[in-house]
């Protein structure tokens, strides 16, 4: 009975000894924004978006041979990416020269024996944006069903590059 009446004393003691709550409300003051970096220009020296608008087009425009050469990087990739018989580090390295940075990144810890499909059945048809050149979505049909393949590129120039297979809906 004492141990009880021990620990109900020293709890009594420890909140009397602790600092009341400030409950005053703090003072309003008006606040005036500062920015904390100039204005952002475009390459013309003029602000990005003028009279906030969009530009109509983004980046690169598409061609016959950016659509070609993206309907190739689908259907290899894929076939590639389609190979649940290789072995793991074999197929990491053929499947990586098809792969965005990021996209190695996150298919390294894939195990090509999960992949139910073991081959590309057709051929790759884009989803085209004709507003932005940089990226394509290509539904690419397999024996287990059409998976969409995102492509990303940095420049006309620049090689088309995987960054993600979705496996068709269930």
């Amino acid at each position: 009975m004492k141990k009880p009446l021990a620990l109900i004393a020293v709890a009594l003691l420890c909140a009397a000894c602790a600092p009341a709550a400030n409950t005053t409300p703090a003072p309003t003051e008006p606040r005036t924004a500062t920015p904390s970096a100039p204005v952002s220009l475009s390459a013309s020296s003029g602000p990005q978006a003028p009279g906030g608008t969009v530009p109509v087009k983004i980046g690169i425009t598409w061609d016959e041979a950016s659509k070609d050469a993206a309907v190739d990087v689908a259907q290899k990739a894929m076939a590639n990416f389609a190979r649940p018989g290789v072995e793991e580090k074999q197929w990491a390295n053929d499947l990586a020269r098809w792969l965005t940075p990021q996209a190695t990144a996150d298919y390294s810890a894939v195990a090509p024996a999960n992949i139910p499909a073991d081959r590309v059945t057709g051929p790759a048809a884009l989803s085209v944006d004709e507003a932005n050149g940089y990226g394509v979505m290509a539904a690419v049909p397999t024996n287990a069903g059409t998976y969409t393949v995102q492509l990303l590129r940095t420049g006309k120039e620049a090689p088309w590059k995987v960054n993600r297979f979705t496996p068709p809906s269930s």
